[in-house]
């Protein structure tokens, strides 16, 4: 991205901000301000996101080939998230309630909340097999998240710009077509600096053995060797800004329900 599209972003961005105008603060969410969020992992690269009155759900998808044997996340949200729509990814069908859905680049405002949409490759190739990813950004509980979605280009300057330092980091580690490899994630951390990393988008007993073709999670595991790993043993953890790590960063594995 050359600097003259990085102006040009950001100014899309400001215009994305004017015409959204406000969205009432949620009322039906389970948390209210408690100064922490939980994270509650539905497969592949899709969370739930629950804290300071709101649920945000990023990258609702289709169960097939990787994702073959997920339940389909169909949970109740007040924001939707997506970072790409392909056939087995960014599908909405069938979520309840009526939530409000992100799926552009740009920055977008709530009551009490902003939300950024950067744009990245969806693949190694500038984007022409996969097209567009967008890593979405954006202060929860008082914790910076930064959701890589299926980024597979490595991070510009201006993208690291837009990006900032987040204090927890989801990033796709299972290579394959549409995301990192495991050093590409490596080298992605090693430049946003995070606190707290969850990796995503990595082959589980989910997979269809026919048609997925992404790495285990031990690939990025052992190519971190050295870095505090914590196994959470379940789908979801409640982290806080107080119980993030002071120096250094950490790695949380969190589980799924077969």
């Amino acid at each position: 991205m050359k600097r003259r599209q990085f102006c040009q972003y950001a100014s899309a961005g400001v215009l994305a901000t004017l015409g959204l105008g406000m969205l009432d603060r949620p009322q039906t969410a389970q948390a209210q301000d408690t100064g922490s969020v939980s994270i509650q992992y539905l497969g592949h690269t899709c969370f739930l996101f629950t804290g300071d009155g709101r649920r945000v759900l990023v990258n609702p998808f289709r169960s097939i080939g990787c994702t073959a044997g997920y339940r389909a996340p169909q949970v109740d949200a007040d924001l939707v998230m997506i970072s790409s729509r392909l056939f087995d990814e960014g599908v909405t069908e069938g979520l309840p309630g009526d939530p409000r859905l992100l799926d552009e680049s740009g920055i977008y405002e709530f009551p009490g909340m902003q939300v950024q949409g950067i744009s990245t490759d969806h693949d190694d190739e500038g984007g022409r097999r996969f097209g567009t990813n967008i890593v979405w950004r954006w202060m929860q509980g008082g914790i910076n998240f930064l959701h890589m979605g299926g980024a597979a280009a490595p991070v510009t300057v201006e993208q690291q710009i837009l990006m900032g330092r987040p204090d927890v980091l989801l990033v796709p580690v299972g290579n394959g077509p549409k995301a990192f490899t495991p050093d590409e994630a490596r080298a992605t951390i090693q430049t946003l600096n995070p606190k707290l990393v969850i990796p995503t988008q990595y082959r589980t007993e989910a997979a269809d053995e026919g048609t997925c073709d992404i790495l285990p999670l031990s690939d990025f595991l052992t190519l971190m060797e050295g870095t505090p790993v914590n196994q959470v043993g379940d789908d979801t953890i409640t982290i806080a800004p107080a119980s993030l790590p002071e120096s250094g960063f950490q790695i949380d594995v969190l589980s799924y329900g077969f």
